[in-house]
C-alpha cells in the first residue's frame, strides 16, 4: 500500500485576519438592503423598543438575512459571519451575537394573543386556531411588501400571477402541534407573485392548522400589497383554497376590498361524492387525452357542476375541468383502482388542456420557493418554541429569497437568473478577497478569474444605476 503526505504547504494562524475575507460577493446582499431602502423600511414598521447604543433593529435583521443568505439554518450561525473578519471590515461593523438575534426574535412573539386565540378556539369547541400576529411581527410583514413593490417598479412589470399553498416545517420541539402526515410541527401558507419571483405574503400556523382553514384573508393580503400599476391578474392554488368564500370574492370584480375587474383564477376542487358522480357518467367519446406517461393515461374534459347552494344563480358561471388518469392494463393506485378522478375549478376561459397545464405550472413556482426557503434559506429550522419567534424566522427566510430574488433580476449576470442559494453561494457570495487601505479607502482586490465568474463589478454598477435612474412609472 502506497501512502502519501498532506499538500506542500504549512498554516499560520495571524492576529486581526480583516486583511482579507471569503465571502466579498456577500457584500452584494447587504447593498441590495441599503440601495432598496431596507433601514428606512425597518425604522418605519418595525418598532421594537431597544436599549440607547448597540445594534439597531435593521443591524440585526440584515444579520440574520446575512446569515441565511451565506448557508446558516440557525441563529447561531451567525458565527459564520463574526469568523470572517474581512467581510466586517467590509460591511462597517461588528454583527450581532446570537443571543442579541435570539432576543430580537422574543419581540415578534406575544404570550397574550396566543392565549386569546386558545381561548376563542376553546370557545368555538376547536383545536386548532390562527394566531393573531403583534404590531412588530405585522410590520416586519410590511417591510417585505413594500421590498418587494420597489423591486416590482424596477421590473417594470404590469402582470401579476399570485400562487397560494402551504407547506409541512417538520420540529421535535414539544410545543409543535401534530400534523396530516403524521409527524410533528408548523404548516404555514405563502402567497408567490411568480413575474417578480417574490414571495409577497405568508402567515405562520401551527401544524394542526388544517390547510383549508380560513386563508380568505392571506389571499386579500398577497393583492392588497400588489402596486396600482399592475393591470392583469390571476390567481392559482390547490384544493385548501376551495371555499365558497374564496371563490365568490376572486369571481367578484367589484371587490370592496381588493384589485377592481377580473381575476383570472384556478382553484383544484374537492372531489365530493357529487363531483366525482357527474365525471363517471361523462360519455368515453368526450375525454380527450392530455398526457401519455409511462404508466398511466391523462384524460381531460369540461363538465357542468357548481360550488354548492350558496353559489348565487345570478354569480357568474364557474367551469369545472375534469381530470380523469387510468393506469395502464395490471396496475392499480394506492386505493385499489385503475381510475383516478381530480378537478379544476375555473373562471378563465380557454381550451381545456391549455388551462390545466396552466394550473399545474404552480408546481414549479411556490412549491419550488418552499423547498428553496426550507432547504436553502433556514426556513426548515424553527429557532425556538415560542410562535411568533418562529414566524420571524420565517418571514425573514422570505426576505432574504426576495433579495437575492432582486439581486438576480437587476443586478447579477443572465446566467444566474435562476440560480438557486446554493449556486449563488458557490459562484458569486464566496469571493475570496485581499482587503487593502489606498488614499483612506477600502480597495477589495479579486483574481480575473473570480470576477470573470462571479460579476461582481458589473452588478455594482447594477446597483448605482438603481440609485441613480428613475424606476419605470
Amino acid at each position: 500500500m502506497c501512502f502519501q503526505s498532506l499538500l506542500p504547504f504549512s498554516i499560520e494562524v495571524v492576529p486581526g485576519g480583516d486583511g482579507v475575507t471569503a465571502r466579498a460577493g456577500a457584500t452584494l446582499v447587504y447593498e441590495m438592503m441599503r440601495v432598496f431602502g431596507l433601514r428606512e423600511l425597518v425604522a418605519k414598521h418595525v418598532r421594537i423598543q431597544q436599549r440607547q447604543g448597540g445594534h439597531s433593529d435593521f443591524d440585526k435583521i440584515a444579520d440574520i438575512v446575512l446569515t441565511l443568505a451565506t448557508g446558516g439554518d440557525c441563529v447561531d450561525d451567525v458565527r459564520i459571519l463574526h469568523a470572517d473578519p474581512g467581510l466586517c471590515r467590509l460591511l462597517g461593523r461588528t454583527p450581532a451575537s446570537a443571543s442579541t438575534l435570539l432576543q430580537l426574535l422574543y419581540e415578534f412573539h406575544d404570550d397574550g394573543l396566543l392565549l386569546a386565540a386558545q381561548e376563542n378556539a376553546k370557545q368555538k369547541d376547536r383545536e386548532a386556531y390562527i394566531v393573531e400576529e403583534n404590531a412588530a411581527l405585522a410590520g416586519l410583514g410590511k417591510v417585505n411588501e413594500e421590498f418587494t413593490r420597489r423591486i416590482a417598479k424596477h421590473l417594470g412589470l404590469r402582470r401579476a400571477t399570485l400562487d397560494h399553498d402551504a407547506t409541512i416545517q417538520e420540529s421535535h420541539k414539544k410545543q409543535a402541534k401534530a400534523h396530516y402526515k403524521k409527524g410533528r410541527g408548523y404548516q404555514p401558507a405563502a402567497i408567490y407573485w411568480v413575474e417578480a419571483d417574490q414571495v409577497v405574503g405568508d402567515e405562520y400556523r401551527d401544524g394542526n392548522v388544517g390547510a383549508g382553514m380560513e386563508n380568505l384573508p392571506l389571499i386579500k393580503r398577497g393583492f392588497a400589497m400588489l402596486p396600482k400599476w399592475i393591470c392583469e391578474y390571476y390567481f392559482r392554488a390547490d384544493t385548501a383554497s376551495y371555499d365558497i368564500d374564496v371563490l365568490k370574492w376572486l369571481a367578484n370584480e367589484n371587490r370592496a376590498n381588493g384589485p377592481q375587474g377580473h381575476i383570472g383564477f384556478t382553484i383544484g376542487a374537492d372531489m365530493t361524492e357529487a363531483l366525482q358522480a357527474v365525471c363517471k357518467k361523462v360519455p368515453e367519446e368526450q375525454w380527450v387525452v392530455l398526457e401519455e406517461r409511462i404508466d398511466e393515461t391523462v384524460y381531460c374534459t369540461e363538465v357542468e357542476f357548481t360550488p354548492g347552494d350558496k353559489w348565487s344563480k345570478t354569480a357568474q358561471p364557474l367551469r369545472y375541468l375534469a381530470v380523469r388518469i387510468r393506469k395502464r392494463q395490471g396496475l392499480l393506485f394506492a386505493a385499489g383502482n385503475d381510475t383516478k378522478y381530480l378537478a379544476v375549478v375555473t373562471n378563465r376561459q380557454g381550451q381545456v388542456a391549455v388551462l390545466l397545464r396552466w394550473h399545474w405550472q404552480k408546481a414549479g413556482t411556490i412549491e419550488l420557493v418552499h423547498d428553496v426557503m426550507k432547504n436553502e434559506l433556514g426556513a426548515g429550522v424553527p429557532p425556538c418554541a415560542r410562535l411568533g419567534a418562529n414566524a420571524a424566522w420565517y418571514r425573514l427566510s422570505a426576505l432574504t429569497y426576495n433579495i437575492l430574488s432582486g439581486l438576480k433580476s437587476l443586478a447579477l449576470r443572465a446566467e444566474y437568473e435562476s440560480a438557486r442559494p446554493k449556486k449563488l453561494r458557490a459562484m458569486v457570495l464566496t469571493l475570496p478577497a485581499r482587503i487593502i487601505s489606498h488614499a483612506g479607502r477600502l480597495v477589495v482586490q479579486i483574481s480575473e478569474q473570480a470576477e470573470k465568474m462571479a460579476g461582481i463589478i458589473e452588478a455594482r454598477r447594477k446597483l448605482l444605476m438603481v440609485l441613480k435612474e428613475p424606476a419605470a412609472a
